[in-house]
């Protein structure tokens, strides 16, 4: 009778076709999620136009799918802990489709509104599952990278809905970009079919027979025996609600500074990626020009998750986050002054590198700051809280432009939750993390209490 420690195969593994499958659907999960929320900025300039809508109304509808993403966040990642990850992010993804195509049938605001929250739950409830189940499945010296891979599918999702609104909202109209978020529904088969769910829910509920299969394509070296006993090392299983147990051993403060990180980051995110080209027709621009910028951001964020992500692996991700924030803040308060189209252009790349690229590394930071028990409550409640701020990030945007200042000043806006973002992580203690450190620098446990085997 053997020992497996699970969470050292996991970690120690190296990176095969099992980790691409897992790699592979994770992001595509997160690309038609940030296809469906960057669609409704390329679309703002003609619904204002069509509709005849003003600016604050269109800023409730872009916040209508970010409280369904607050909500879904709160309640999915929870319930993942408990049902497991795979079968959640499948629904989550059944249903941001569906109603992501019911849009384009939409004729007014209210119907619009209600589609767009709805769609938002089950985006809400994708982003958490995705990134725990991908940082479970990542090899220790990969994490940071691997999930910022993952997540960089937001920022492809976001050049696609900009690049296909310059295409096709002249030739077929903006209903067209919603009808193609309906293409997820046809892959779900073969999603449900090769995506594994988290191994550790596995081991809770004694599916050993799926661990081991996970375990001989995760390591082709294991052979399974009968009798194999299956354990984790991570610190002794903590009792209590998955919630609740955020704020004890010490890190009530840094879940509350990661929460407060959360929420100026998605703030700024969001109400760039809602208002950035109604900021720039607002400057002068042509529309095309326009969403030409909203494209540049999302490239820039690809560079900046992946490239982050890297140095996160190489560094300690807390300073690099901090560093993030800081370039963020400089980048959006710079877009203000110039009036040079090439600078311009370089300026809107390092903001979606160090806005979007900053919330990918954390989301990456907060999957290993938490034990993997309360892994999915931990993300969904951080990206639940953060979901405040992209709420406030539309209506802080439509309001600016209804109050139509000058142009630095909107930038300036949203520059000051960058500041205000490093300032948090700046306080966030390490010690208390599931091994008191995380990346790199993270020093083995020195007491490791063993789970009950379940074997």
């Amino acid at each position: 009778m053997r020992d497996i420690n699970v969470r050292e195969m996991l970690d120690e593994a190296k990176f095969n076709r099992f980790h691409g499958m897992v790699l592979f659907w994770c992001a595509f999960a997160i690309i038609f999620d940030g296809y469906d929320l960057i669609i409704f900025g390329s679309v703002v300039p003609v619904l204002i136009e069509e509709w005849g809508i003003t600016s604050n109304q269109a800023g409730m509808l872009g916040s209508a799918a970010l409280v369904g993403m607050m909500l879904g966040a709160f309640f999915f990642g929870p319930l993942a802990d408990k049902v497991g990850r795979k079968n959640i992010i499948i629904f989550c993804i059944a249903l941001f489709s569906i109603f992501t195509f019911f849009i384009g049938f939409a004729t007014d605001i209210y119907q619009f509104g209600i589609y767009r929250f709805i769609a938002g739950l089950g985006l809400g409830g994708v982003m958490p599952n995705a990134i725990a189940l991908m940082s479970e499945y990542a090899p220790k010296k990969l994490k940071s990278t691997l999930v910022s891979i993952m997540f960089s599918g937001y920022s492809v999702g976001g050049i696609a809905a900009a690049g296909l609104a310059i295409f096709l909202i002249p030739k077929l109209g903006w209903e067209s970009l919603f009808f193609i978020g309906g293409i997820p529904l046809l892959t779900l088969p073969f999603m449900y079919k090769t995506l594994p769910d988290s191994p550790y829910i596995l081991m809770a509920k004694q599916e050993n027979t799926k661990v081991e299969t996970i375990l001989t394509k995760v390591n082709p070296a294991y052979g399974p025996i009968k009798g194999d006993r299956f354990t984790v090392d991570f610190p002794e299983h903590e009792k209590g609600n998955s919630v609740a147990k955020l704020f004890t051993k010490g890190r009530a403060f840094s879940t509350s500074m990661l929460w407060i990180a959360f929420f100026m980051c998605l703030l700024m995110i969001y109400g760039l990626n809602t208002w950035l080209p109604g900021i720039m027709k607002a400057a002068g621009y042509p529309l095309d020009s326009s969403i030409l910028f909203l494209l540049v951001l999302n490239i820039g964020a690809i560079f900046g998750a992946i490239g982050g992500g890297w140095i996160a692996d190489q560094w300690n991700p807390k300073k690099v986050l901090i560093l993030f924030f800081i370039l963020a803040a400089v980048s959006l308060s710079l877009l203000g002054f110039t009036v040079n189209i090439y600078l311009l252009y370089t300026l809107v790349a390092i903001a979606g590198a160090t806005t979007i690229g900053t919330q990918i590394i954390a989301n990456a930071y907060a999957t290993q700051y938490y034990p993997s028990e309360i892994r999915s409550s931990a993300v969904g409640w951080a990206l639940g809280v953060g979901r405040i701020g992209a709420i406030v990030g539309p209506l802080m945007g439509g309001m600016l432009l209804t109050l139509a200042l000058p142009i630095y000043q909107n930038f300036l806006a949203f520059a000051i939750p960058g500041i205000m973002g490093a300032i948090a992580m700046f306080f966030v203690q390490e010690q208390y993390s599931v091994f008191g450190k995380v990346g790199k620098e993270t020093p083995k446990p020195s007491k490791v209490v063993k789970q009950k085997s379940l074997g």
